[in-house]
């Protein structure tokens, strides 16, 4: 979790846009934790979720973060992180991932529970991998 907050940091300090920290900060996290969950299982998986990861210098993408955390603790079926909970860890402003306006409707409706609660939107597809 920390090498990931820490790429986003560098990421948002080099300029790069938040869909660019999205795709690789924030989903190659979760495809590292999809790996490890696979051929180490749910307590090793849960594990990398236990540090509280440093501010990256935007609340969006801590936000995005936290999201994360919550949303595969809930799904696999171990303790939600209580760093996730904080309050600095909600996106301001929000956060719609994509960058077509005319899918944020859609955003708002597919989002799950642990994103939209903090501000972040995305489409039912954001998480899917091949």
């Amino acid at each position: 979790m920390e090498d990931a907050a820490a790429t986003a940091a560098e990421m948002l300090r080099q300029g790069e846009d938040l869909r660019a920290v999205w795709k690789h900060a924030i989903i190659q996290m979760f495809d590292d934790y999809t790996s490890v969950l696979r051929y180490e299982g749910v307590a090793r998986a849960a594990a990398m979720w236990s540090a509280e990861p440093a501010p990256t210098g935007d609340r969006r993408v801590d936000a995005a973060f936290a999201a994360l955390g919550e949303h595969v603790a809930r799904r696999d079926g171990w303790p939600v992180p209580g760093w996730t909970r904080e309050a600095r860890r909600e996106a301001e402003p929000w956060w719609f991932v994509t960058s077509l306006r005319g899918m944020h409707p859609r955003a708002l409706v597919e989002s799950p529970l642990s994103f939209r609660k903090r501000g972040v939107f995305i489409t039912a597809s954001a998480l899917e991998r091949v």
